[in-house]
């Protein structure tokens, strides 16, 4: 089974709760990890979700750990760049892990819409 790590910015969240709706047919066969907020928008949606903290309470480092443990095989995050986050440092954390554990990480809907498509793809031996 496939994890995913799901957090979206405030600003993000409808965008995000969109794209995990267009998205049912493939997310709906994932283990979804996500940060509280962002979490509970897309368990209202009918997902089922383990919600970890909110991202500015430590949900973003707790995504960052569960991928540096294996537990995590592509991150979602869409970020707002126009806005100021207290949290900045954990997001750079988390971006870095990515790269460090080669763990794919969309930080757009397009992006990840392709990444979804390609693992897609893998699954079904194409």
């Amino acid at each position: 089974m496939i994890n995913v790590g799901l957090i979206a910015h405030d600003g993000k969240k409808p965008e995000m709760v969109s794209f995990v709706v267009a998205n049912k047919e493939f997310l709906s066969k994932t283990k979804i990890y996500a940060t509280g907020t962002t979490g509970g928008h897309i368990a209202r949606e009918g997902f089922d979700v383990e919600c970890l903290l909110s991202g500015p309470k430590g949900g973003d480092a707790q995504i960052a750990a569960l991928l540096a443990t294996g537990r995590i095989d592509v991150v979602i995050f869409f970020r707002d760049p126009l806005d100021k986050h207290p949290h900045e440092p954990d997001v750079q954390m988390l971006m870095r892990l990515c790269d460090v554990h080669n763990i794919p990480l969309a930080t757009n809907p397009r992006t990840a819409y392709y990444i979804l498509k390609g693992m897609e793809s893998t699954m079904q031996g194409n």
